[in-house]
C-alpha cells in the first residue's frame, strides 16, 4: 500500500504501534508472564481495531460501492494484521514451552493423571456444566446467534446406527477461558479442551469426529444521533446492539477440517476478507489470566508507588499541601491515592461547599465514586458531567451514574454530540469568610486500576485565575454557554486548536528573528494535518522539534527540505505512555525557565482539537515546570532503554540495548518528584543531561 508523500496513513501507523508492543514480547530482560501479558495486550489492541477502524472501513466501503483506494488499505491490513497473529502464535508456544521449564504450563488433556481426572470431573460439573448450553444444528435448530467476541466448539458428532449430527457448543464469556488444576506446580487448562474431554456428558451417545473452535468480532461502533430525545436511553439500548452488530472477523483454527470449517463459513454472513485461520489458540487477550497468577518470580519485581512527602509535611491534609504551592502528581511512580483522598477529604470537611467533577472513565467499586456520594450524603453540592460515550464503558458509566443520582448528585451528560474528555475536579472551601477554589487538573482519567500503569500527569493548584477559568468552562459543558476570552486555560473544541496554532507560530517567528527555536511534545497520538503542516512549517524555518509519541504518528520525520529539524520516538515498556505535555521554547533554548509548558487531556488528533471537550493547563509554578522540563521531558528524550525511532519511510527502529542505557521508567521509579518530595528531600533528585541529537 502507497504511503503518501507526506503523511503516513493512519491505520497502518496504529499496526505499527502494535507491533511494537507486542515486540516486548520477545525482549528475554522481561519476566516471562509479563511478556505473556505484552501478547495479551497486542492481541486484545488488535481485536478492538477491528471492532471499530476496520469495521467502520467495511461500512464505509460498502456506503460507497468499494472503492480501489479504500480495497487496497483493506488488503494491507488484512496480511499485515495476519502477520502479527502468526507472530504471536509462535511466540505463544516459545514462551509457553520456557514457562514449562519454570513449573508454570498449559497442559494437555492425555498428560492428566487420575487424580486431575477425578478433580476435573467434579470441576466441570460444578463450575462449567451448569452454564453451558450444547446446541444440535439442524432444520429444527437453526445455527444460533454468536455475541461479539464470541467463542464456540463447532463440532461433527456421530451417534448410533451412524447417525451425523452437526453441533455447536458456545462458550459463555462467564467461565474463565483457564481452569488451573490442583495437587502440583502452576497447571493450567484451556477451558474448550475440558468441555471436548466431557463432551459425553453433554452429547450422551454420540462420538465426536470433527471439532474445532471459532471466534466472532463485530462492529461494535455506537453511531451517535443528535435527534435522540433521551440520551440515556439511546445509549441503553445501542449497547445491546452492538452485541449483534456485523462481523468484522471470524477466527477459526487451522485444525478444523474443512467440511467443518466450510458449514461455519457458510452458516455466519461474512466477507471473503473476513476468515483468519490460526494455527493455535483463539483469543490470545485471554493470557491476561495467566499473566495475572501469583507466581512472583515470573513477574516484574512488586513498585510500590511514593506519596509525595509534601503532603506527609502537611499531616496529611491534603489542602494545607496545595494551598502552600501547586503540586504536580506523577503517576504511576506517585499514589493516585492523592486523587482520591482529594475528594475523600472534601466529602467530610465541613467547610467545603461544593464538588464539581468530570468522568471519563473509571473502575468498578470505585473510591472516587464513593467519596463523591459520601459528599453529597454529607450535604455538600455534587454535580458531576458523566461521558456514558467512553467506549467500552458505557455501561459501567451508565450504572454508576445511577448510583451517584440516587445519593442526591446531579448528574449531567454534557454537550450533546461532544465527549467531556477533559478531566477536571472543582472543590470549593469556604476560607476566612472567602470561597477558595481547589483545582485538581490532568491528563489522565479518574481510575484508580489504570493509574497503577498508565503514566499521567495529576496538577493540584489554588491558583484564583486557573480555578475561575475551570469553572468557567465545567459551566459551558452544563450549561452550553461558552466563556468569554480565558487569559490561562485553552479549551476544545474553541480555543485549544488557535492556542497550539499560536505557539508553534511563534516559535517558527523566533526561528525567523534568529532567536533559539524548539518544542518538545508528548503525547498519545499525532493525526491532525493542520497540526503536521504547522510542524513542517516550523522544521522548514530552523525550528527543532522533538516528539514523543507512543501511538499513532501520521507525520513523516527527517524528510529533506520538509521535516529534517523533526525527530519523533515512540516508548514503550512496563508502563502505558498516557500524558500529554506540551514545551515551547518562547526564544531560549529548552529546557529554560522562560519556556511556555502546558499538560493536556489532548491529543493532536482532528476529534480532540474539534469534537471533545479537552483542557490545555499553563504550568506556572517555577518548581512544577522545572520537574517537567528537566525531570521529566528530559529523562524521556533521554531514554534509550523503552524507545523506538520513527524513520522517514515510516518504520521504527530500536538500538540493541545495553546495561548502560538509561531508561525512564526506572529512573521514575527510583527518584522522587520535584514538586512532591518535600523539604527532607532536598538534593535527591539527579540533574539530568540532554542526549546529543543523532
Amino acid at each position: 500500500m502507497p504511503q503518501n508523500l507526506h503523511y503516513f496513513d493512519r491505520e497502518l501507523s496504529w499496526l505499527a504501534f502494535n507491533e511494537r508492543v507486542f515486540a516486548n514480547a520477545y525482549n528475554e530482560d522481561i519476566p516471562l508472564l509479563e511478556r505473556l501479558n505484552f501478547i495479551a495486550i497486542s492481541a486484545s489492541n488488535l481485536d478492538e481495531f477491528y471492532m471499530v477502524r476496520v469495521a467502520g472501513l467495511k461500512n464505509q466501503q460498502d456506503a460507497e460501492d468499494g472503492t480501489t483506494e479504500n480495497d487496497e488499505l483493506l488488503q494491507a491490513i488484512y496480511e499485515r494484521s495476519l502477520q502479527l497473529i502468526q507472530a504471536q502464535q509462535k511466540q505463544f508456544k516459545k514462551i509457553s514451552t520456557a514457562l514449562a521449564k519454570q513449573h508454570f504450563c498449559i497442559v494437555e488433556p492425555e498428560s492428566l493423571s487420575k487424580l486431575d481426572h477425578k478433580w476435573l470431573k467434579t470441576y466441570f460439573f460444578q463450575d462449567i456444566f451448569p452454564i453451558l448450553t450444547p446446541l444440535a444444528i439442524d432444520p429444527a435448530h437453526p445455527f444460533p446467534f454468536i455475541p461479539n467476541m464470541g467463542l464456540a466448539i463447532a463440532l461433527e458428532l456421530t451417534g448410533k446406527h451412524d447417525q451425523k449430527m452437526r453441533a455447536l457448543i458456545p462458550i459463555p464469556p462467564q467461565i474463565q477461558r483457564f481452569v488451573q488444576l490442583p495437587h502440583k506446580d502452576s497447571r493450567f487448562m484451556l477451558v474448550e479442551d475440558v468441555i471436548i474431554k466431557h463432551i459425553s456428558e453433554l452429547f450422551p451417545g454420540f462420538r465426536i469426529g470433527a471439532k474445532g473452535c471459532f471466534r466472532i468480532l463485530r462492529d461494535s461502533e455506537i453511531e451517535f444521533h443528535e435527534e435522540a430525545e433521551d440520551f440515556v436511553r439511546y445509549f441503553e439500548v445501542a449497547l445491546k446492539k452492538r452485541k449483534r452488530g456485523s462481523i468484522a472477523q471470524l477466527m477459526i483454527e487451522d485444525a478444523m477440517p474443512p467440511s467443518l470449517r466450510k458449514f461455519v463459513e457458510e452458516s455466519l454472513p461474512i466477507g471473503t476478507g473476513d476468515v483468519i485461520k490460526v494455527n493455535g489458540m483463539l483469543g490470545l487477550d485471554s493470557l491476561k489470566q495467566l499473566a495475572r497468577a501469583h507466581a512472583p518470580k515470573l513477574r516484574y519485581p512488586p513498585y510500590h508507588e511514593r506519596y509525595p512527602e509534601r503532603i506527609r509535611e502537611c499531616g496529611g491534609n491534603i489542602f494545607t499541601a496545595i494551598a502552600q504551592k501547586d503540586l504536580l502528581v506523577h503517576h504511576p511512580y506517585e499514589s493516585f491515592e492523592v486523587v482520591v483522598e482529594f475528594l475523600q477529604q472534601a466529602a467530610r470537611n465541613p467547610h467545603v461547599v461544593s464538588i464539581k467533577q468530570t468522568l471519563y472513565r473509571t473502575s468498578n467499586n470505585s473510591p472516587i465514586v464513593a467519596a463523591l456520594i459520601e459528599a453529597a450524603e454529607n450535604g455538600k453540592s455534587v454535580t458531576v458531567v458523566v461521558e456514558i460515550t467512553a467506549r467500552f464503558d458505557e455501561q459501567a458509566n451508565l450504572t454508576w451514574a445511577k448510583n451517584l443520582q440516587r445519593a442526591g448528585v446531579m448528574i449531567l451528560y454534557g454537550i450533546v454530540g461532544y465527549k467531556t474528555h477533559g478531566k477536571i475536579s472543582l472543590i470549593t472551601k469556604r476560607e476566612d469568610n472567602t470561597l477558595q477554589i481547589y483545582t485538581h487538573l490532568g491528563t489522565g482519567n479518574y481510575h484508580p486500576i489504570t493509574a497503577q500503569i498508565y503514566d499521567d500527569l495529576s496538577l493540584f493548584t489554588t491558583d484564583e485565575q486557573i480555578g475561575e477559568e475551570a469553572s468557567k468552562i465545567f459551566n459551558y459543558i452544563t450549561g452550553y454557554a461558552p466563556p468569554k476570552k480565558l487569559l490561562q486555560l485553552a479549551y476544545s473544541p474553541l480555543t485549544l486548536r488557535n492556542k497550539l496554532e499560536e505557539l508553534i507560530k511563534n516559535e517558527i517567528q523566533n526561528a525567523k528573528k534568529g532567536k533559539p527555536a524548539s518544542i518538545w511534545a508528548k503525547m498519545n497520538s499525532l493525526v491532525d494535518q493542520r497540526i503536521i503542516d504547522l510542524l513542517y512549517q516550523a522544521s522548514a524555518s530552523g525550528v527543532s522539534i522533538d516528539l514523543i509519541v507512543r501511538g499513532i504518528c501520521c507525520l513523516r520525520p527527517g524528510v529533506k527540505g520538509l521535516s529534517e529539524n523533526i525527530r519523533v520516538k515512540s516508548i514503550i515498556g512496563r508502563f502505558l505512555e498516557h500524558s500529554r505535555v506540551f514545551c515551547f521554547g518562547n526564544g531560549h533554548l529548552l529546557p529554560s525557565s522562560q519556556a511556555k509548558v502546558y499538560i493536556s487531556s489532548a491529543d493532536w488528533m482532528p476529534r480532540n482539537l474539534d469534537w471533545r471537550i479537552e483542557t490545555l493547563i499553563p504550568i506556572e509554578n517555577q518548581t512544577v515546570k522545572e520537574q517537567i522540563l528537566n525531570q521529566i521531558m528530559v529523562a524521556y528524550l533521554k531514554d534509550k532503554a523503552q524507545s523506538w525511532v520513527l524513520q522517514e519511510d515510516g518504520t521504527y527502529l530500536k538500538s540493541p540495548l545495553s546495561q548502560q542505557d538509561f531508561s525512564v521508567h526506572d529512573y521514575f521509579m527510583t527518584f522522587p518528584s520535584l514538586s512532591g518530595r518535600g523539604g527532607t528531600a532536598h538534593g535527591e533528585v539527579p540533574t539530568l543531561a540532554l542526549p546529543p541529537k543523532d
